[in-house]
């Protein structure tokens, strides 16, 4: 008998653009040195799980984290990677906000970027691979796409994703419901350590 899937949905640590607030998308920016200590503190919240998969975006600072909570090698996963910013790589969203008044990622996305439909679609791509899973199964990646993957999980269009935080070093666990197994449910959000 299988086990159900528990998806560990575990943003990366710390950086100075996620300090700073820059979008951060194909820019490799390593971890700091908190980010480090946040990574091996997800080590201790994650010990003694038993994961049957551990996948992580190919971003070495999602990669970082995965090996630092002590889960070794991941098995990369393109779709795990953060939203493609295009021309906004780099910038703030209140910097962006002056030039696009009510700017969100979520309903707009970025110039010579990534689409929210094609965000949308990449999280839809993913999770019909995920279900396939079953056990434990944990899953490194980043801000925004994290918050997309868990509004499709639940079926809800991206752009409620706006609603969605998720914070350095988080861990969200993304399931079904006990009694209606075929209902998926966000059973934790935005934990810290």
């Amino acid at each position: 008998m299988s086990l159900p899937l528990r998806l560990y949905l575990i943003r990366h640590g710390e950086t100075l653009w996620s300090l700073s607030g820059q979008h951060t998308g194909r820019t490799e920016i390593p971890l700091t040195a908190h980010g480090e200590e946040m990574a091996r503190g997800l080590g201790q919240r994650l010990q003694g799980i038993a994961f049957t998969h551990v996948l992580s975006s190919p971003r070495l600072r999602a990669r970082k984290t995965c090996e630092l909570a002590g889960l070794g090698q991941p098995d990369g996963e393109p779709d795990l990677a953060e939203w493609d910013y295009g021309d906004y790589e780099g910038k703030r969203s209140m910097d962006i906000r002056k030039e696009r008044p009510g700017w969100t990622i979520f309903r707009d996305g970025a110039p010579n970027g990534e689409t929210p439909q094609q965000v949308s679609d990449r999280a839809d791509r993913l999770i019909a691979r995920l279900i396939a899973l079953d056990g434990n199964v944990a899953l490194f990646s980043h801000g925004h796409f994290g918050c997309a993957l868990a509004t499709r999980w639940i079926g809800l269009p991206i752009i409620e994703a706006q609603h969605f935080q998720l914070d350095p070093a988080s861990l969200s666990l993304l399931g079904n419901a006990p009694s209606r197994p075929e209902v998926r449910v966000i059973a934790l959000w935005n934990a810290a350590r």
